[in-house]
């Protein structure tokens, strides 16, 4: 005999808190699950081993990303989940609150004496936070990974994904082989918190992405000559920390030139070299991130970055090298799939907004395998990526509602 599924809050945030033990934080206050470090590893493991007590047929490919399956043996399946690992000093909502929210509608279905007709498949996936340039386990899934671009990933500090998966015992090239026969997933799925301030802003439960800002992700390497910062006169040097300050200036008027309402230009990651008090940078390493909803904007704001780099490095008397480690294009989402959780929102009385995602998710990658939607729920002060990540567990009930609602219509 079957009753209506129902969300176990209390249940759900015991997983979540289970999945957290694992890079629990430290005097940094933030999670660390790097993609291919022992915690990461280790989380796997442990969610494995819960899916596996769940009766779930449970597996995985060649990136390591696992997969939980309920009902039917065969037949295409409906996709749900997020990722498990984090950025370094990560929160504790990101990836990790889509993956518990997945395998908890499935318990909260097996509860109810619900038997899907569709099978319905639980994934963590592997890598998805881009330590080495890309989302590598949808990636793996769609079939997107080439043999050149795994043997020249490398992530910032230089370590190779080759390396890093050999490390923890897994082959590298079986990534080759983990890509999903096409036509085997009906849809993905995947909740996760915001990681801006529109929903909370706007005191909304629920957001319903109809798209996602693609990504360009960039290496600069500006090389001046390092000297002595008291001997060598202003007018007589090669400071390439000067050149990465005065580039980083202009970056609003890139945006007022060639970007969109949506467009971003990050500088994140910086190195300089020889870093000592005492002494003229010879050499400033960083990472720069292009974002917006346009490929054609996208394609522009990166032709302008490298445009306004060499002005700036032959202004500075410095050499420079722009390398490009990755580009995922920006995808609109599966309309079907969102008008269909728009009318659940609806249905269960949540107001949901249609918006597009400015942060990249698995469900882009999936696009280009099956039809692929999200579930957007707020995020406190629009904070992500950082200790201070948090959402209410009132928005997360309702966003884990949602969820259940739009698997049980699309198993039934």
């Amino acid at each position: 005999m079957t009753s209506q599924p129902k969300i176990n809050p209390e249940r759900l945030r015991a997983l979540l808190d289970g999945i957290n033990t694992f890079g629990a934080p430290d005097r940094s206050g933030g999670f660390n699950r790097v993609g291919f470090s022992d915690a990461d590893i280790a989380v796997r493991d442990w969610f494995a081993h819960e899916m596996e007590k769940d009766g779930l047929k449970v597996s995985r490919d060649g990136a390591n990303s696992l997969f939980g399956r309920f009902g039917p043996d065969t037949g295409a399946s409906v996709m749900v989940g997020s990722h498990l690992d984090t950025v370094v000093d990560g929160g504790a909502f990101d990836g990790s609150l889509g993956v518990a929210v997945a395998l908890e509608c499935v318990r909260a279905m097996k509860e109810a004496g619900v038997t899907p007709k569709v099978p319905v498949e639980v994934v963590a996936t592997s890598e998805e936070e881009g330590r080495f340039g890309g989302m590598l386990g949808s990636q793996a899934i769609a079939g997107l990974v080439t043999r050149d671009w795994l043997e020249q990933a490398a992530d910032a500090d230089g370590v190779l994904l080759t390396d890093a998966m050999r490390k923890q015992g897994l082959e590298p090239s079986a990534l080759l082989n983990a890509a999903r026969k096409k036509g085997s997933v009906k849809a993905f799925l995947e909740l996760h918190i915001e990681q801006g301030p529109v929903l909370e802003r706007e005191k909304l439960p629920v957001g319903l992405p109809e798209g996602a800002t693609g990504v360009i992700n960039l290496s600069v390497t500006l090389k001046g000559t390092a000297n002595h910062s008291g001997t060598t006169p202003m007018d007589m040097r090669a400071d390439a920390f000067a050149g990465l300050a005065e580039i980083a200036t202009q970056i609003p008027a890139m945006i007022e030139r060639t970007g969109s309402e949506i467009a971003r230009i990050t500088i994140g990651k910086v190195e300089l070299l020889p870093n000592h008090p005492h002494t003229i940078p010879g050499e400033a390493r960083f990472s720069v991130i292009i974002r917006d909803s346009s490929e054609e904007v996208m394609k522009g704001l990166n032709t302008l970055f490298g445009h306004v780099v060499s002005a700036v490095a032959g202004q500075h008397g410095l050499t420079f090298e722009i390398e490009e480690k990755s580009c995922i294009p920006p995808v609109a989402f599966d309309e079907a799939l969102v008008s269909m959780l728009d009318e659940e929102a609806q249905r269960l009385g949540f107001a949901a907004r249609r918006m597009i995602s400015g942060a990249g998710h698995d469900a882009q990658t999936m696009m280009a395998f099956c039809p692929s939607a999200m579930i957007f729920v707020p995020s406190r002060d629009g904070i992500s990526h950082a200790p201070e990540e948090h959402s209410e567990w009132a928005d997360i009930e309702k966003g884990a509602e949602l969820m259940l609602a739009a698997l049980m219509r699309l198993a039934a």
